[in-house]
């Protein structure tokens, strides 16, 4: 019985998808569950996984565009995949010739040795973690080389590093031997480029990805479409910064989950939403559209991509809940288990340039919505308070928005009352 492998429907929108990668080679055993190949499309970078235990039939290969519920490959299930035992026993006969030579009959106890090694990949490699496989498939890397040192022999990252570094030793060794009758500045810089990129070749070219077009395609629309400015100004993050301090351990302890300070400014920016609606809403056609809930959106950077999740009723949800859900959204972006569904329906965006070491940005528009709150890094600086020099751990913020529908008079007190409610954290456990 074969199981047809399909290219998952992910939204009304999305008519096909690239397969970037196979985790699996035609062939392979494979388990329930196992991620077997991630396929990207215009919003979203998905992981399928193995609908039953089997031998995988691999149709397309790594790198096509195919259209939504396009066949892939297929599983042959554990009923049907038994037809595949009856070859190993005709290796047998075949080794059993050379018995009749005298000389050949010590090595006939070694195919048992041959059978562990080739048993022993299938069992690896469904218990290699994400992460590993794809620094096997960026280094191209025999995993078959590499010593596992985890629990039951499991090749972790570290294995792979490891294994990298002992490559690297074993070449460099070689390198500084003609640099004896040589000199170095001569010798060694023609040795690491020609050992990496043929000669001549100077520039790369890659396609882009379905995600990265889509990315530029809406960027290029929130430039051409909307009367976009940014105002900002900066937040004094002493009082916000104690009050985690004090509380982060006990926080921690009661619901699991660490208290960062996104879920502070969500909170400051449903309570200014509240104020001015407009920044909450967005333009469709000759109509306002203005939103009675805050659904708030996360921008978080991938490899791939920026991707924009969604926390939806984000005013129902205390600061644990809060957290809990950025950390739900990250564990689905590293295990591409992100889905549409996840990303629409956003009204407002913050996005937190800071954790990359950005001082001060623009940030661009996440159309439709009106508005997105940009945060940067948190920096110690000296600022005038009541008539005195004092060094306070300060961040800049800055708010774009629509001039179309949200005046500057509006924006920028917006911005104020995210800062008043930052500095003064009690604003928000008051509700004033």
């Amino acid at each position: 019985m074969e199981i047809e492998i399909k290219i998952p429907h992910v939204g009304e929108s999305i008519q096909e998808a690239v397969l970037v990668e196979w985790y699996k080679q035609d062939g392979d055993r494979v388990q329930k569950d196992e991620p077997l190949f991630v396929i990207e499309t215009d919003k979203v970078t998905l992981e399928i996984v193995a609908e039953a235990d089997g031998v995988l039939k691999v149709l397309v290969p790594a790198g096509a565009t195919i259209a939504i519920g396009a066949v892939v490959g297929a599983i042959v299930a554990e009923a049907a995949a038994a037809e595949f035992a009856p070859p190993a026993p005709p290796e047998a006969p075949v080794e059993a010739v050379p018995e009749a030579a005298p000389e050949e009959l010590p090595p006939v106890p070694a195919p048992a040795a041959p059978a562990m090694e080739e048993t022993t990949p299938p069992q690896v490699r469904p218990i290699l973690p994400p992460s590993v496989r794809r620094m096997v498939a960026e280094k191209n890397l025999d995993i078959t080389a590499v010593t596992g040192t985890g629990p039951g022999n499991r090749i972790t990252k570290g294995d792979v590093l490891l294994y990298l570094e002992q490559m690297q030793a074993a070449v460099v060794p070689q390198q500084p031997l003609p640099s004896v009758s040589r000199e170095p500045s001569v010798f060694r810089p023609e040795i690491s480029p020609a050992a990496i990129l043929p000669k001549g070749e100077e520039i790369t070219r890659k396609p882009m990805s379905p995600m990265r077009r889509r990315i530029a395609s809406r960027l290029l629309e929130a430039r051409r479409n909307t009367a976009m400015l940014t105002t900002f100004n900066e937040i004094d993050m002493s009082r916000t910064i104690s009050i985690r301090a004090r509380f982060k351990e006990d926080f921690k302890k009661k619901h699991g989950v660490s208290l960062g300070f996104m879920s502070f400014f969500i909170k400051a920016s449903v309570e200014a939403l509240k104020e001015f609606p407009e920044i909450n809403a967005y333009i469709e056609g000759d109509e306002i559209v203005y939103h009675h809930y805050y659904n708030i959106g996360i921008a978080i950077g991938t490899s791939r991509g920026l991707v924009v999740p969604v926390i939806r009723k984000a005013e129902n949800l205390s600061s644990a809940q809060l957290e809990q859900a950025i950390v739900d959204y990250v564990e689905k972006i590293k295990t591409n288990r992100l889905e549409l569904a996840d990303m629409v329906d956003g009204t407002f965006t913050i996005t937190n340039g800071g954790v990359f070491g950005s001082l001060l940005s623009t940030p661009i528009l996440n159309t439709p919505q009106s508005g997105i709150l940009g945060m940067h890094k948190i920096e110690k600086r000296p600022v005038v308070i009541d008539d005195q020099v004092q060094v306070r751990p300060m961040m800049y913020v800055a708010l774009s928005y629509d001039h179309r529908i949200v005046d500057g008079r509006e924006a920028v007190t917006f911005l104020v009352k995210i800062k008043e409610h930052i500095e003064n954290p009690e604003r928000i456990i008051m509700e004033i």
